[in-house]
């Protein structure tokens, strides 16, 4: 399984032709306590950089972008009823939803673990 990351800190775990994509640890850290998930529709075609998701804490109101183009195949069932879920396990089992990946070209513009983890030493 390969894990890419975004300068607007979601993370895309892949596995084959498909990714669950969620927020980085870091950015829930930065959310503080998360109250509220804003899935996107279960056969929605994004296309890469699109407004896919809103996760709100008690702090703001984040957008969540798709790292890649693709379809929506699944979305997570559990964060409706525990949003929470985010700041507990967020690289876990705290993914919002896992799209099918239309062009795998598109995660080698994405950073690896060390790229983010540079990155995000440069944002704090």
């Amino acid at each position: 399984m390969t894990v890419r990351y975004t300068r607007d800190h979601e993370y895309i775990s892949v596995d084959g032709e498909t990714g669950a994509v969620g927020i980085t640890d870091y950015a829930q850290s930065q959310l503080g306590d998360v109250v509220y998930v804003e899935l996107p529709e279960l056969g929605r075609v994004l296309r890469k950089g699109q407004e896919a998701a809103v996760v709100e804490s008690v702090k703001a109101a984040s957008d969540i972008f798709a790292p890649v183009s693709g379809e929506v195949v699944a979305v997570n069932p559990h964060l409706e009823a525990a949003p929470g879920t985010v700041n507990e396990d967020a690289s876990g089992r705290g993914w919002f939803f896992k799209i099918r990946i239309a062009d795998p070209r598109e995660l080698a513009e994405l950073m690896n673990a060390d790229e983010y983890a540079s990155y995000v030493v440069s944002v704090s």
